[in-house]
């Protein structure tokens, strides 16, 4: 399992439009990719968010950032030139305990 990170820094004017379009446009539209098994989109603070994305392995995170982060990217880009501060990683998941 790999978990892809980012954590987006929002300047406080635009922190409720960015969740907006997160929730409604940016998330759904990678999800529709079919490369991420569950993505999860998670509050810190009023300005700071956390997109969780699940994939059930490199190939399927390979796919989206060949095929799909490029575009998807730009479009985010473009609508958030500035005022949103980006930061990505990737965990594999070594083990499990419930």
């Amino acid at each position: 399992m790999i978990n892809y990170e980012v954590t987006l820094q929002v300047e406080p004017r635009l922190a409720a439009s960015v969740e907006e379009y997160m929730r409604q446009s940016h998330i759904p539209e990678i999800f529709a990719t079919g490369c991420f098994r569950r993505i999860r989109f998670s509050l810190a603070s009023p300005n700071r968010f956390r997109t969780s994305y699940q994939a059930d392995g490199q190939v399927d995170l390979d796919r989206y950032l060949r095929e799909h982060a490029p575009r998807l990217r730009t479009e985010f880009q473009t609508r958030f030139p500035d005022g949103v501060t980006l930061t990505r990683e990737t965990w594999v998941q070594r083990e499990i305990w419930s």
